[in-house]
């Protein structure tokens, strides 16, 4: 249906194309709030501990078994324009601090329903988001204000965090263990630099390989290779290996044009294909000049110079991807070189061993006992595919959550503590406010509690006895800490059971959950393009 309006004396002007929809006003903004909520109310049974998890399955048929927030949404095919928004904040969350997309996405959706409730009163759009905003502010503040210190150096706080992070994740008894494991690798590559400290958890490698059980999960102080050794007759295992990595190929480009090469004499013939042999010894003569005994070829190995390096005893591996080849320089101290002529004893790699060992039915090469390497690798391994791919999720969210204590070293009371504090605080704040604006900065701390209640809600409990419980223990001078314990019912002192989250996680949640709600409720006007429809098909 085209868009159409009239001028003075009634002549029809079209104005958008056909096909075009157009809804606006208070039905845009009921349309786009509801898809929104949608998307916090499938998630919202995931929260916390005692949260289920969704099995997802795709157009062809794969299935994911997670209950982690940006997994589920990233599987997700959603099509309303308000609710890809909401899946744009959970991926922000998860690019940012790498936990807390959950708890970003059912705040979201609460505060667009409190919104709803006040665009019901008649107040105005705007008055709710510049609310929401004074609102967002005076919660991060909250937040920063209520935060705890934490030594870094402080293993013990470190693991009740990673804990806390994996709570809701179906790694069951293998918890601990990935725990510790996440923070001595986070540990190994945290790195000074201008006087802060930086953790970047890109330089940890995950290798995912099903078989054994989760408790034989490990670190490997070194780099994980998915490629097996060039040549049977390499040695399999190197001690005190001298790693070349380069990033040229071991073999004699083609010529970009075609040539013709007339030879009438058979010498010349031999002279030109023992020519083609020397050019390739040489190459393995230069890598065996500079002291290598392993080397790492980014590009092909030609078989002649395999056979070479075979001979001298020299390990190779090739067409291994740039990624692991820059993760290889950080944990073995190398130089990745890219003209072979340059290479020299001092561009060279070093590690304890390299071996290549048979996991399950593949052939990897494991480059171990680097001296203090700046990048090293995790080795997941568990009895079902479903079940690497959750306890991948449940790794990346651990070492998430320790970079980010490292990196910013303050944490907050888990277990929805922090958010009933946060409301607390808000509801004295309000009035100081006034208008109408003060009406939005209370609906902002109701949604707040949402966090607390759906913990209680996804345990079994009575969530509107637990809020109340709640409500009155933080009104005390000693209850700031007090949250659910979801295990036993009623409340818990959070810092004292371990229940503990990076404030940065909290923090982000805030912001994120705030911009969105606000610039979905700004909306009061959807135009819809007309689906363009495929070129004809073919005969």
């Amino acid at each position: 249906m085209a868009y159409l309006t009239t001028t003075g004396s009634g002549q029809p002007v079209l104005i958008l194309k056909e096909g075009t929809t157009r809804n606006k006003g208070k039905e845009a903004q009921k349309n786009n709030i509801t898809a929104a909520k949608v998307i916090g109310e499938v998630l919202k049974t995931t929260l916390g501990p005692r949260g289920m998890d969704k099995m997802l399955i795709d157009g062809l048929g794969d299935i994911t078994i997670t209950n982690d927030g940006a997994a589920i949404l990233d599987e997700i095919d959603v099509e309303h324009p308000a609710a890809k928004m909401m899946v744009e904040i959970a991926k922000t969350q998860d690019d940012m601090v790498g936990d807390g997309t959950t708890t970003t996405v059912v705040l979201a959706s609460e505060l667009l329903k409190k919104g709803e409730e006040l665009l019901d009163q008649n107040i105005h759009p705007i008055k709710i988001v510049s609310g929401y905003r004074k609102a967002a502010q005076k919660a991060i503040e909250i937040v920063n204000k209520v935060s705890i210190p934490v030594d870094i150096k402080d293993k013990k706080t470190l693991l009740k965090i990673a804990l806390t992070s994996m709570g809701s994740k179906a790694v069951g008894g293998a918890k601990e263990h990935l725990a510790q494991i996440s923070i001595d690798s986070v540990m190994q590559i945290t790195e000074e630099r201008g006087g802060k400290k930086i953790a970047d958890i890109d330089n940890i490698q995950l290798v995912k390989k099903t078989g054994k059980s989760l408790q034989e999960t490990q670190l490997v102080n070194g780099i994980i290779i998915d490629k097996e050794i060039v040549h049977s007759g390499m040695p399999k295992k190197v001690l005190n290996a001298k790693i070349a990595l380069l990033d040229s190929a071991l073999e004699i480009e083609k010529t970009e044009m075609s040539a013709e090469i007339r030879i009438r004499d058979p010498n010349q013939m031999k002279a030109f294909l023992d020519q083609e042999t020397n050019t390739l010894k040489e190459m393995a003569e230069k890598i065996k000049a500079s002291g290598a005994n392993v080397v790492f070829c980014q590009k092909g190995i030609d078989d002649m110079v395999q056979h070479f390096l075979a001979k001298d005893g020299i390990i190779a591996a090739r067409r291994i991807k740039e990624s692991d080849m820059e993760k290889l320089a950080k944990a073995t101290g190398g130089k990745i070189v890219s003209n072979l002529d340059d290479i020299k004893s001092a561009d060279l790699g070093k590690a304890g061993i390299v071996e290549e060992r048979k996991i399950g039915d593949d052939k990897m090469v494991f480059i171990e006992k680097c001296k203090d390497p700046q990048a090293v690798a995790i080795l997941i391994r568990a009895g079902l595919e479903r079940l690497v791919d959750e306890a991948e999720r449940a790794m990346t969210d651990s070492l998430s959550v320790v970079s980010d204590v490292i990196e910013n070293n303050k944490i907050v009371a888990g277990g929805g503590a922090v958010e009933i504090e946060v409301a607390k605080e808000l509801r004295k704040y309000a009035p100081k406010i006034g208008g109408r604006e003060q009406l939005a900065i209370e609906a902002f701390a109701d949604a707040v509690e949402i966090i607390p209640k759906t913990l209680a809600e996804n345990a079994g409990l009575q969530s509107i006895d637990i809020l109340v419980e709640l409500r009155a223990a933080h009104e005390k001078t000693n209850g700031k800490y007090k949250g659910v314990n979801v295990f036993k019912g009623g409340l818990m002192d959070s810092i004292e059971k371990g229940v503990i989250e990076p404030t940065v996680v909290k923090v982000q949640a805030i912001k994120s959950a705030a911009e969105s709600a606000a610039m979905i409720m700004r909306i009061d006007d959807v135009i819809s393009a007309s689906k363009s429809k495929g070129g004809p098909g073919g005969p």
